[in-house]
């Protein structure tokens, strides 16, 4: 079935809210409808992302609780107090940086969902487990916990963004095979859990060292339905260049 791709830039710890501000005005207009296109960004400049018409705009975590002693820590009510219905849950650098675990990242699944957020959930393996074959049980013990209690007619409004850790920041890049590869195989995990029918309906992004010169290769493989994007979508010409790569 045909799955409308989606790309999100994950901002990181980066912009200030008049940078955030700058980006908007540059790009929001130019978008075109070959993708829904996106922003991740720090909890700061969530409302100044917002003032934008069609672009996406995600958090890049919220906690899993409603309230309480959680010092530093975003409800997913205040997020959705600014009109944000979107997450990026259990990035690599957040499990490697603040303690996220496989059981965290279901327990914001969960909680996301209740609350009518739309959660990308990010797997992937590290250089070690690639070099050792382990890709797949990697993936596949990441996905089957993190939809641990999610219900069937939840499934198709959450998205996977498979990222291989080796190609964060670092300039590797996946091959459009082995990108793939994981993808599909994803997919097949998704299938065993909930059948092909949900499995077909769910977005499945790449991410790790995206750029304008390989998304459209990359979003042409049957399984990548978009891309979570770094670096290439902090500067507003190289987010522009792959809304037109995806043009031509």
């Amino acid at each position: 079935m045909a799955r409308k791709p989606i790309v999100v830039g994950n901002w990181k710890m980066n912009k200030t809210i008049a940078e955030t501000k700058a980006f908007v005005a540059a790009v929001d207009d130019k978008l075109n409808d070959k993708a829904d296109w996106g922003i991740a960004t720090p909890y700061l400049d969530l409302p100044a992302a917002k003032e934008a018409k069609h672009l996406i705009v995600a958090a890049e975590d919220m906690h899993f609780k409603d309230s309480g002693a959680y010092t530093g820590a975003v409800s997913a009510a205040m997020l959705k107090e600014i009109g944000v219905d979107w997450t990026i849950l259990g990035h690599s650098e957040r499990r490697q940086y603040f303690g996220e675990t496989d059981e965290t990242v279901n327990l914001k699944m969960l909680q996301a969902l209740k609350n009518g957020i739309n959660p990308i959930v990010c797997v992937g393996e590290s250089e070690a487990q690639y070099d050792a074959g382990e890709t797949h049980d990697v993936v596949k013990t990441q996905v089957v916990a993190a939809y641990k209690d999610v219900a069937k007619e939840d499934v198709e409004k959450t998205v996977i963004a498979y990222e291989p850790i080796w190609a964060i920041g670092t300039g590797k890049t996946a091959t459009n095979e082995i990108a793939q590869d994981v993808c599909g195989y994803i997919r097949s995990v998704v299938a065993e859990l909930y059948g092909q029918e949900t499995a077909d309906k769910v977005r499945i992004q790449y991410g790790g060292s995206v750029k304008p010169n390989t998304i459209k290769e990359l979003l042409a493989q049957p399984d990548i339905d978009g891309a979570l994007v770094g670096g290439a979508s902090l500067k507003e010409d190289s987010y522009l260049a792959m809304v037109a790569a995806l043009d031509d």
